[in-house]
């Protein structure tokens, strides 16, 4: 596993959709809720941490994202079938000018 990894807790809809897409041998629990655990690099988790205020990391260096992004994410991993889809991923999750006033407006 990568050295942070991103918590998605499953219920109900989330649920069905990960084995639906074959992925159920992929479920952990964690405090005793069925979730996936989605690994990433430091250069992906500084990534994220930068497009997402306030996004912490505990002290197993797993996060849960925002509701939306979390949304991204899962439907990128049923698409794709797999747990290894961050090199992808981040492209749709990190935007860099977040919270940037335009060129334009700096002069």
């Amino acid at each position: 596993m990568g050295d942070y990894t991103i918590n998605i807790f499953l219920k109900d809809d989330k649920l069905k959709k990960i084995q639906d897409a074959g992925l159920a041998d992929k479920i952990v629990e964690i405090d005793g809720e069925k979730a996936l655990q989605v690994a990433l690099s430091q250069k992906e988790q500084r990534k994220l941490v930068k497009g997402f205020s306030g996004l912490n990391f505990d002290s197993n260096n797993a996060c849960v994202l925002p509701p939306e992004a979390e949304d991204k994410l899962l439907g990128i991993i049923a698409d794709m079938k797999t747990l290894d889809v961050m090199k992808f991923a981040i492209m749709k999750l990190y935007n860099p000018l977040a919270g940037k006033p335009p060129r334009a407006a700096l002069r």
